[in-house]
């Protein structure tokens, strides 16, 4: 065949898919991406706003403030921190700098979607391995390492399915891992759980060499238009990572927006309190229609519908949008039958409530 060819694997990849664009000027309740329910903290529009005054200067080459930043607000040694544009390109660089072709990656069957792209782009194998009840399986991801495995994958909490596993069993993962096994916990959602068994992964990383932990600003930190994340890593992997990171890579506004967003507590907090009310209060309205709710320690649930009814997931999807309520499809994570809704404000959700109890109630000439 003529002309430049991908390299193996790329032409494998299926691209991510967010959700669906909207043209229409009605406003929207908009709850297919889990964001925040609230805006950014208003110190951090503020300082966006004022670093963008120096918009003809590079933003600093290492991310230093934010680095900083991070480091105060949760006891962190700040040289082992590095920040990348968003989450996911730290993702993409770990695959990069630890594996390639003939190389393996292993993931829960339902993980984020990026884990398998990532691999892909490098050239190695993502292997997506089962669950147990919608929840990340230890022994099932232990009985598929071989000696081809250079990174495993686990978000804890799990999009889409807001499941979790302790600390106990975060541990036993790790402990069952060869020393050359990059672990990679990623904690985009770490903030949101109020569990008493739960650890997003700082002891880990803090006693051993093989284990990253990744965060992100997009979540309770409402920057997700700014594109920043960070990860908390062992000496060796920050050495590894920083001479492939591109220099400049978060600009001027999303650092400065960063460091005020994580200096602001209490909008943080409030948004902690909103989401440890709404989220049971909406699975117990949705479980009383009838409908499963998977259990969620996220500001996210997913919601099943009947495949063999009229009031299936395409059907309720297409009802909320209908009505101007964006959900998220998510049967690109393998998961046709259900629908994941983000935990906005309580009118939003009280709103999705009564829509939702519309479309579960009329007839159906299809039921």
């Amino acid at each position: 065949m003529a002309g430049p060819q991908p390299r193996p694997g790329v032409l494998e990849i299926t691209p991510y898919v967010g959700s669906e664009a909207y043209g229409g000027e009605t406003e929207l309740i908009n709850v297919s991406s889990n964001e925040s329910a609230f805006g950014a903290s208003e110190r951090a529009v503020a300082a966006a706003i004022d670093a963008a005054k120096g918009l003809r200067r590079y933003p600093e080459i290492d991310n230093r403030s934010l680095r900083e930043a991070v480091a105060a607000r949760y006891g962190l040694d700040v040289a082992r921190i590095i920040c990348g544009n968003g989450s996911d390109e730290i993702i993409k660089m770990l695959c990069t700098a630890y594996a390639g072709p003939g190389d393996d990656i292993l993931y829960s069957a339902h993980g984020f979607q990026m884990y398998p792209i990532a691999a892909l782009s490098v050239g190695a194998r993502p292997i997506a391995v089962p669950e147990t009840d919608l929840t990340f399986d230890v022994d099932a991801i232990l009985d598929r390492v071989t000696g081809n495995t250079r990174l495993v994958f686990i978000a804890n909490p799990n999009n889409p399915t807001g499941s979790y596993i302790n600390r106990d069993e975060l541990k036993r993962l790790h402990a069952g891992l060869p020393e050359n096994v990059l672990l990679v916990v990623d904690a985009a959602y770490a903030e949101y759980v109020t569990r008493d068994d739960y650890e997003p992964g700082i002891e880990l990383v803090s006693a051993h060499d093989n284990v990253v932990m990744t965060r992100t600003f997009s979540k309770i930190f409402a920057l997700a238009a700014l594109r920043a994340g960070w990860a908390y890593c062992p000496a060796p992997v920050i050495d590894v990572l920083e001479r492939i990171r591109s220099p400049f890579n978060i600009n001027a506004m999303a650092i400065a927006a960063g460091v005020a967003a994580l200096a602001d507590t209490a909008h943080t907090a409030r948004a902690v309190a909103h989401n440890a009310e709404i989220l049971p209060w909406f699975t117990a309205e949705v479980e009383r229609m009838g409908r499963t709710v998977n259990p969620s320690v996220a500001n996210f649930v997913i919601v099943h519908f009947d495949p063999d009814s009229g009031k299936n997931a395409a059907a309720a999807y297409s009802h909320l949008f209908a009505n101007n309520i964006v959900t998220r499809r998510v049967a690109g994570y393998g998961l046709p039958d259900w629908v994941r809704l983000s935990m906005g404000t309580r009118a939003e959700m009280e709103r999705i409530v009564e829509v939702l109890g519309d479309f579960l109630t009329r007839n159906s000439a299809s039921d």
